[in-house]
């Protein structure tokens, strides 16, 4: 640590921030701000306050709470919980987050948006075959080095990244197409609580907790050691990652709220930004759109690869690093050819269900010292809440009768807006904290 000097270090952590922000930053993080702006209208900034609550608040929290937990890796947290819940969520998020989906929809997308719309109908399947093999080619190169990801990704990718974005969301933001339109259907009734739900669709919370490795793997590299500095220079980190996030919803949201009287309303976020492009660049600024989302996917595969591979080689230590990288890396090509409609009904009831999980888990390791870190309280808590995400993923996976989904709603306060899980885990961790001090209680006497 002595050894670096206090600007290298500032321009390294610097370095690990922007490395971050790119992990994060995927083709869904420009969709999904876009279409918000548009559909919230007059009510953008209410719509993205709750926004940036869950698509750069919790991803920062989730960050943190590795730091601050002193886990190695998500399983040890999940852990706490049991030791068979902890390898059961560990490896249920990896595999959701990586090969079975988000890996895959790196690539579909970003040919969707960056090649697609240059081919015929004809063309497209074979040019997403072709497609796909590029693309994790080149993430498959990246991958190899772990070590190398803040040089290749920190201090290359994210500034052409960041750069492509603002000469697109700048431009925008300082000529635009009209003022705000009129909210529509839930952005003008409830806009925040509309714009917390939607910021679920990043599923940055999610990665959080795997990409928070990546990131201590890194500090620890710079030569940070003791558990309060890397706790403080990982917060920093997060910090730097999440305020990039939180700047780049801002215009891109206002660029969706005043596109509506020059492009009308849009069906989602990937033609909103697209036909923006079209709308101040022509052709060359689809282009540019294509280079912002390429790089953007490319960066989020890359460290996706990175960390199923890391951890399933810790879970079989038998099995080499390469040789994970080599499997995630041809799994996600091979399902990627799927289309990204096929990758979305396969996995949504899987997100359905990890999703209160994992914001619940990380709630936990913040209240952890409140109630002594007893096992009963993280086990009462997470089952309370695991309940209602299977019931979830069931919902997203078959439906139900409007009989049975009225009878829900009515049990389950918030489960109509999809915060169901609130009162069963807020249920489970004060029960969890009376069973411990019944335990400690009898255990005295």
């Amino acid at each position: 640590m002595n050894s670096v000097s206090p600007f290298n270090r500032k321009a390294s952590l610097w370095a690990v921030g922007l490395m971050l922000f790119a992990l994060f930053f995927g083709a869904g993080n420009l969709i999904f701000p876009a279409y918000l702006g548009q559909q919230a209208g007059e009510s953008w900034f209410s719509a993205m306050t709750g926004f940036l609550l869950t698509g750069a608040g919790l991803p920062l929290l989730g960050v943190i709470a590795i730091g601050y937990s002193g886990s190695r890796d998500v399983q040890a947290l999940a852990s706490r919980v049991a030791p068979w819940y902890g390898v059961a969520f560990a490896v249920a998020l990896y595999l959701s987050i990586g090969p079975l989906f988000a890996m895959p929809r790196t690539a579909t997308v970003s040919f969707e948006i960056a090649v697609a719309p240059f081919l015929t109908e004809s063309q497209k399947t074979v040019g997403l075959a072709a497609f796909s093999v590029a693309f994790f080619g080149v993430a498959y190169w990246l991958s190899m080095s772990p070590g190398k990801l803040v040089d290749r990704i920190g201090k290359i990718l994210t500034p052409v990244l960041l750069l492509t974005i603002a000469v697109l969301v700048g431009y925008a933001a300082l000529n635009p197409m009209g003022v705000p339109a009129a909210a529509q259907g839930d952005f003008g009734l409830r806009p925040f609580i509309k714009g917390i739900l939607e910021g679920y669709g990043t599923m940055d919370a999610l990665a959080s907790l795997v990409f928070s490795i990546i990131v201590i793997d890194a500090v620890r590299a710079m030569g940070v050691d003791n558990r309060s500095d890397l706790l403080r220079t990982t917060a920093v980190s997060g910090i730097v990652a999440a305020s990039c996030l939180a700047l780049v919803y801002l215009f891109i949201g206002y660029m969706g709220a005043t596109s509506v009287s020059g492009l009308g309303l849009q069906e989602n976020g990937a033609e909103v930004l697209s036909k923006t492009a079209n709308f101040y660049f022509g052709v060359p600024g689809n282009i540019l759109l294509g280079v912002i989302v390429l790089l953007a996917c490319l960066s989020t595969a890359v460290g996706l690869i990175t960390s199923c591979s890391e951890y399933f080689n810790r879970l079989c230590p038998g099995i080499p690093y390469k040789m994970f990288v080599v499997v995630n890396t041809v799994v996600s090509m091979a399902l990627a050819n799927k289309g990204l409609s096929s990758i979305l009904i396969f996995s949504i009831p899987m997100l359905m269900l990890l999703y209160p999980l994992t914001i619940v888990i990380i709630l936990l390791v913040f209240l952890h010292k409140l109630f002594s870190g007893s096992r009963i309280v993280y086990f009462c808590t997470m089952m309370a809440t695991l309940a209602v995400g299977l019931l979830d993923a069931y919902k997203a996976a078959f439906g139900f009768s409007e009989e049975v989904a009225a009878d829900i709603n009515g049990a389950l306060p918030l489960y109509n807006v999809g915060l169901g899980w609130l009162l069963p885990a807020t249920v489970g961790f004060i029960l969890g904290c009376i069973l411990n001090a019944a335990l400690k209680k009898k255990h005295k006497a």
